[in-house]
């Protein structure tokens, strides 16, 4: 295979927006799918504003962890690449509050995210075959290396492909999710573990990227990470109490 794959167009925006558009497609489908299989605790008018907080904070968060992804050429970012560049983190981490901030004012207190795991695990590893096939022209690629999986990614360097990394570890997250299904969590508690080791894994896996620090050495990904594992310090401890009785 030889990076970029345009499919015969002129450059590999086409095939990256169709991986995008086809993984939103896909997911909200998904979505409907398991919503009508499964008793929804929270009502219909109060899921759609959760969508919408859900979709406004991931499309801020997406775009402004993008940007902190460069930091030396933040004075220099317009509004049109500000908008263009996004990433998936962001998206998740935006997504949340976004979320948090619809339920406090419509007063919901139930718990929304357990629906939403499986349409994001499909829609992220859809959307990764994009970046993927995008090869070098995507800042989703890796650093050099000799590891064999290394792979020309267009430029005639072996370098980690890890936008096919991520679409393993998705593979991963579904057969988890699906070996789980049975077990008895609280409302809420497949979501938060689903954030966890989506960022466990980002935090590792930028290791492996040609990323520029933002603060201490690491990278805004990093950073985000760190700040979900934080967040999600209840649930571990929880977590690692119910497994330890």
């Amino acid at each position: 295979m030889k990076f970029p794959v345009t499919f015969g167009f002129e450059s590999v925006e086409p095939v990256h927006y169709f991986f995008e558009v086809l993984a939103f497609f896909v997911g909200v489908r998904l979505y409907y799918y398991l919503k009508k299989r499964t008793v929804d605790p929270i009502s219909n008018i109060n899921r759609l504003w959760i969508l919408v907080g859900a979709m406004l904070g991931a499309l801020l968060g997406s775009r402004i962890l993008a940007a902190l992804e460069t930091p030396s050429q933040l004075y220099e970012m317009t509004w049109l690449t500000f908008y263009q560049n996004k990433t998936v983190a962001g998206g998740f981490l935006g997504g949340l509050f976004g979320v948090e901030l619809i339920k406090k004012i419509i007063g919901e207190k139930s718990s929304s995210g357990d629906l939403y795991v499986i349409p994001i695990v499909v829609s992220v590893f859809i959307g990764r075959i994009g970046c993927f096939f995008a090869g070098i022209t995507e800042p989703t690629h890796g650093i050099e290396t000799t590891f064999f999986m290394g792979m020309d990614l267009g430029d005639g360097l072996k370098r980690h492909p890890t936008a096919l990394y991520e679409m393993l570890f998705m593979l991963f997250l579904l057969f988890l999710f699906w070996k789980i299904k049975n077990v008895k969590l609280q409302n809420g508690d497949r979501f938060k573990l689903f954030m966890v080791l989506y960022f466990l894994y980002r935090f590792g896996i930028e290791f492996l990227k040609p990323i520029e620090p933002l603060f201490l050495g690491l990278s805004s990904i990093h950073w985000s990470a760190l700040f979900i594992f934080v967040y999600y310090v209840p649930f571990l401890n929880r977590i690692a109490k119910k497994f330890k009785t």
